[in-house]
């Protein structure tokens, strides 16, 4: 019996992904979508790579943990500014939510 490939099929022999191989570097692969009229880049990210941070979800105003799966979407001609990274759910359901307002305790609720 021979033994367990650890690699990936198709990975390469020089062990590493080479420059334009991102979409494996950090875990997904990237698309183009459309929202509120304008185009997206969506990154899957598998969450191994961020040990140590955390991230706040625009859609639920929830903290992502460091390793937890999750997407970072940003306008497709804007900057590295402009990321914003969001839990997988709260992407897909962007249009479903309202904007969460967040409010002092002694704020005046209208």
């Amino acid at each position: 019996m021979s033994p367990r490939r650890n690699r990936p099929k198709g990975a390469t022999d020089s062990g590493g992904a080479g420059p334009g191989d991102d979409h494996e570097r950090y875990g997904g692969f990237e698309s183009t979508q459309t929202w509120r009229g304008e185009e997206w880049s969506v990154r899957h990210v598998a969450g191994a790579s961020t040990a140590g941070k955390t991230y706040r979800c625009p859609g639920c105003d929830q903290v992502i943990p460091s390793g937890v799966p999750h997407v970072v979407t940003w306008p497709q001609y804007a900057g590295v500014d402009d990321r914003r990274h969001w839990h997988k759910a709260c992407w897909s359901a962007r249009d479903r939510r309202a904007t969460r307002v967040q409010r002092g305790r002694g704020a005046p609720r209208h």
